[in-house]
């Protein structure tokens, strides 16, 4: 009867411990981290944005990624150009609209472990009051001179006129890649 005994409080034991929420990392991006995209404009010419000002937020243990989430916010008027004379018109009525449009922001739903640090990102993108699932090919890895920092590289390519951005205007092409570069910093 003992052995009964014991092995029924091994079982209760395992599942009140899968029943415990798992107590993932926060992490807020560093201040030298980037959250750009890129298009084409007439031709190969390559128009690229920088935001200078964002919110951001993942909650993260390498253990268990599948419990991950991370959050961005984004200041529309914080964007800079790699050709600033366009800065008016990107953030006109006919691409961000920031005027009407403050913030783009991405709140991931799922991350998905594909081995060697390697992710798949799903998440709501929000861009001009229009939401769309994007998926983001995210690489984090812990930093070798760090251990409070994660490297990230991550990337996603979206369709400029899935968000309410006028087609073709001015040469200016209809595929955006979005990139994060930079290290997540442990709170």
């Amino acid at each position: 009867m003992g052995i009964k005994i014991r092995i029924t409080q091994c079982l209760l034991a395992s599942l009140a411990a899968l029943s415990l929420p798992v107590l993932a990392q926060g992490w807020t991006l560093t201040a030298a981290s980037h959250v750009s995209f890129d298009i084409k404009a007439v031709g190969l010419s390559v128009v690229k944005g920088t935001f200078n000002q964002q919110h951001s937020r993942m909650f993260f243990d390498a253990s268990a990624p599948k419990t991950a989430s991370a959050e961005l916010i984004l200041a529309a008027n914080s964007l800079t150009f790699s050709k600033p004379a366009l800065r008016n018109m990107f953030l006109g009525e006919d691409f961000f609209n920031a005027a009407q449009y403050k913030t783009a922001t991405f709140k991931s739903t799922e991350f998905q472990p594909l081995g060697d640090g390697r992710y798949s990102v799903k998440g709501d993108l929000t861009l001009r009051g229009v939401t769309k699932q994007v998926i983001f090919d995210m690489l984090l890895k812990p930093n070798p001179s760090n251990p409070k920092l994660l490297d990230v590289q991550s990337s996603t390519v979206i369709n400029r006129s899935d968000f309410g951005m006028k087609r073709a205007l001015g040469g200016v092409g209809e595929k955006v890649n979005i990139q994060l570069s930079g290290q997540w910093l442990a709170k």
